[in-house]
């Protein structure tokens, strides 16, 4: 999940970049780099990734493909 939310923040930043040109690009690159170091941003996408896996679980419960880890 990290990786895909990884990915779409460089994608996003890579297009307004290029659009923008190259400086504003490194502007967003550098907000992106000390945004995802951010304490709180990482409180926040863990307690989403807790809720997610939870969804994610009860979502298999009720269809009843639970799957033993």
């Amino acid at each position: 999940m990290a990786k895909l939310s990884f990915l779409a923040g460089f994608g996003a930043g890579y297009v307004l970049g290029s659009k923008a040109g190259r400086e504003r690009y490194e502007q967003i690159r550098r907000g992106w780099e000390h945004a995802k170091d951010d304490p709180r941003l990482q409180s926040i996408a863990g307690v989403a990734q807790a809720k997610a896996d939870d969804a994610l679980s009860s979502l298999r419960a009720r269809m009843g493909s639970e799957t033993p880890h």
